[in-house]
C-alpha cells in the first residue's frame, strides 16, 4: 500500500476524505491527475471543521462543484480538493416567490423544483450542467438570462469557516464574474427570487431551450462548457468558425465540429493537449481579427 503524505496523514477526518483521488472522476472534460485529499463535506458544520483543520495546516484548499468548467491538470494537485455537489443538499420554498438553494444542488433541478412550484426566471438555468454554487460565484447565464437577475442573497463561508450573508448589490455580479473571485469566500447556499406564472408554459420554455442546446451544442463529448468568454462587440464561436478552427485538433482535444465556441475531449485528452488547444485558437482569431479570447473555463 503506498504510504500517506503528511497532509494526508495529519489531516483530522472531519469529513468523507479520499486520498489520490483521481480528478478526472470529478470533471466533465474528464481530465485530470490524483488529488492528494478530495473532501467531500456533508453540510455546514462539516465544511466548517474542514476549513478550520485546512487552516490549522496551511493550506487554501480548492472548491468544486459538478466540475462542469473546470480543467485539472494532468499531474494531479497537492493539497485538498473540497467538493461541494451534493454534500451541501437542499432546496426550500420561502414566501414572497422565493426559494433557497444549497450549493451542491444542480442548476437544472433548481430550475425544475422552481417550475414545480409555478415560479419563473430560473429557466435559463435548465441544461446547465454545473451546481448553484458554481453559478453563482461566475454569475452563469445562457440565453439571455444570468444568475444576478434573480439572486437575492448569498450564504458564503469565509476561509476561517464562519458564515457570512452578502446582498446581490454586495456580489458585485457582472459578465460571468462575482466579488468572490477576488475577494474569496465559499458560496453554500443562495435565495432566488422568481416570479410567479403557469408551471406547464415554464416546462415547455425549459423544453425548448433544452432541444435547442441538444440541436446546436456537442453535448455526446466531454468538454466544459463553453471554451471562451464572450468578447466585446462579437461571439467568440462566431470569431473560431471566421478564423477557420472549426473542427480544429491538438492531440485529443479539438474545436467541436458541432458548435465552434466548444472544446472537446475525442478521447484521450490531456489537460496540456486543451491548454494547447485554447492557446493556438485564442492566438490565430487573435491575428486574423484583432480580438483576443480569453478562457472562459477555469485552468487550474
Amino acid at each position: 500500500m503506498t504510504d500517506l503524505t503528511p497532509l494526508q496523514r495529519g489531516l483530522p477526518r472531519c469529513c468523507e476524505l479520499k486520498y489520490n483521488e483521481p480528478l478526472s472522476r470529478h470533471t466533465s472534460f474528464r481530465i485530470g491527475g490524483n488529488a492528494e485529499v478530495m473532501a467531500f463535506p456533508a453540510g455546514r458544520e462539516e465544511l466548517s471543521d474542514l476549513l478550520k483543520a485546512a487552516a490549522a495546516l496551511g493550506i487554501t484548499p480548492r472548491i468544486l462543484g459538478a466540475g462542469t468548467n473546470v480543467l485539472a491538470p494532468d499531474e494531479g494537485l497537492e493539497g485538498i480538493v473540497i467538493c461541494l455537489k451534493d454534500g451541501l443538499d437542499g432546496i426550500e420554498l420561502l414566501p414572497d416567490h422565493r426559494i433557497r438553494v444549497m450549493a451542491g444542488v444542480t442548476m437544472t433541478r433548481a430550475a425544475v423544483f422552481a417550475a414545480g412550484h409555478g415560479l419563473s426566471g430560473m429557466e435559463f438555468a435548465h441544461g446547465i450542467p454545473g451546481t448553484v454554487g458554481g453559478g453563482v460565484y461566475m454569475n452563469a447565464g445562457a440565453y439571455g438570462g444570468e444568475i444576478r437577475q434573480i439572486c437575492e442573497s448569498v450564504e458564503i463561508m469565509e476561509p476561517d469557516g464562519t458564515l457570512r450573508q452578502l446582498s446581490c448589490e454586495e456580489m458585485e455580479f457582472s459578465y460571468r464574474h462575482s466579488v468572490l473571485e477576488d475577494r474569496g469566500g465559499i458560496v453554500v447556499s443562495a435565495v432566488f427570487r422568481l416570479t410567479p406564472g403557469s408551471a406547464e408554459e415554464i416546462r415547455e420554455r425549459m423544453k425548448d431551450l433544452m432541444n435547442r442546446r441538444c440541436a446546436s451544442q456537442p453535448l455526446e463529448l466531454p468538454s466544459a462548457g463553453s471554451a471562451f468568454k464572450r468578447p466585446a462587440g462579437g461571439y467568440a464561436a462566431a470569431l473560431i468558425e471566421q478564423a477557420g478552427l472549426k473542427g480544429f485538433q491538438v492531440g485529443g482535444a479539438a474545436v467541436s465540429g458541432k458548435h465552434a465556441g466548444f472544446a472537446v475531449n475525442l478521447g484521450g485528452a490531456t489537460a496540456g493537449d486543451v491548454r494547447e488547444l485554447l492557446k493556438q485558437v485564442s492566438d490565430t482569431v487573435y491575428e486574423k481579427s484583432g480580438i483576443r479570447l480569453e478562457p472562459e473555463i477555469r485552468i487550474w
